[in-house]
Parts: structure tokens; sequence; C-alpha cells
């Protein structure tokens, strides 16, 4: 059992402020993003539904995984959504020296800007710790070297299998607000609650009047 909360604490928030957990507007739009791909058929699988409603979101993608499917990973870049930098192996900072955490974090980026332009690479670095597990020294030294850390102000659970597929739903639904950051994974493992909880997500706050973006480094 995850000790994690659906719904980010302000205390939590406020005691990492480097961090970005959400994103302050009055505006009605919901960054969802996407953890662990590009994995064949559940990624393409989710950039369709994302198309459907003329929706943007940002994939935090695994540096292993780029270099096994680098045509799905075009595939995000094509359809104008962000990419993040999810580590090379998805690896956790908790257990990972410094050292070692950040060179899987610039292998990573170096294949990243393989495939997106010099402009794009100039505006800066968008980087999620995989579990949410990253050391203060590990943040200090990402940080200082351009990259952005994004958190979440509210996570689906998608990957536990241990909950109905409508608890994941609800658990976007009666906690995402204007300027929220919502975590998905485009990963075999989360796929079936995934593939449920999006659609009603994207229709849910669709019919509310919310529109759908991807994080940008400014």
């Amino acid at each position: 059992m995850t000790l994690v909360p659906v719904k980010t604490p302000w205390v939590v928030k406020k005691t990492f402020p480097n961090y970005i957990w959400d994103v302050a507007t009055n505006e009605k739009v919901i960054y969802l993003t996407f953890d662990d791909g590009p994995t064949p058929d559940i990624t393409e699988w989710t950039l369709n539904i994302l198309k459907t409603y003329k929706a943007k979101a940002t994939f935090f993608c695994i540096g292993n995984n780029i270099e096994k499917h680098p045509d799905i990973f075009q595939q995000i870049l094509k359809q104008g959504h962000a990419i993040g930098n999810h580590t090379y192996n998805h690896a956790k900072g908790w257990k990972t020296n410094t050292a070692n955490y950040c060179k899987e974090v610039d292998r990573t980026q170096v294949l990243i800007n393989s495939y997106t332009s010099t402009q794009t690479q100039q505006q800066g670095h968008l980087f999620r710790p995989p579990y949410g597990q990253i050391k203060s020294k590990q943040a200090k030294e990402l940080i200082a070297s351009g990259y952005k850390i994004i958190m979440w102000d509210v996570i689906s659970f998608d990957w536990d299998k241990d909950i109905p597929e409508e608890t994941c739903f609800e658990n976007v639904k009666n906690n995402a607000v204007n300027g929220s950051i919502v975590v998905f994974h485009d990963s075999i493992k989360a796929s079936k609650n995934m593939m449920f909880a999006l659609p009603k997500v994207l229709e849910y706050y669709s019919n509310l009047g919310y529109s759908f973006k991807s994080l940008k480094y400014n």
C-alpha cells in the first residue's frame, strides 16, 4: 500500500518550493502528463485519444524506451506534445548516488535533444523524478544545470492494479482544478486503468469548459 496521497498537500508544496506542483492560473486548464513511455500500442492509443479531444499533454519519457521506440517518440513530437526527461532506466533517486543519477538524466537529455530543434533545447528542460524520489543534492545539481523539476498536484494511481478502474477516474475527477498537473502512465502496468480513466477525464472536463495544455519551461 502506498502512502502517497491522491492530491498533493499544500504543506508538501510549501516544503519543496523549487519543484513545480501545479500552474497558478484562473483559466480552466489542466495539464495532463504521462510517465514511462514511449510504449508500443499504449502510447499510440494515448496520442489518438488526446487528438480526439484536441488535447495537448507532456510525456515524461524513459531514455531506454526512446532508444527502443524512436518512431513512437517522434509521433509524440509531431503531434505537438511537450517532452520531459524521466531518467534513462527509471532510476530511484533515493537509492542512486547523485553522480550516477545525474548521468542518467543527462544521457536521456542527449537522446531527447537529438530529436528536437535547437530552439526547443534553448527553452530549457523538464524533468520528473521516477516515483517522485529525488535527493536534495540531486535536485540542486539538476536545477543548476537548467532542469525544471515537475512534480504533480493530482496522481491518478493508474498503475495500482488493486484499485478499480472507476476509482482511477474518480481520483482525478474529485481533485483536479484549474492549473492542476495530473499524472497518468503510458505503460503496460497502468494501461488497463489509464485506458478506462483517460477518456472519461477528457470528456468530463471538456464538458465543463476546460482545455488541456502541455507544460512549458517558462
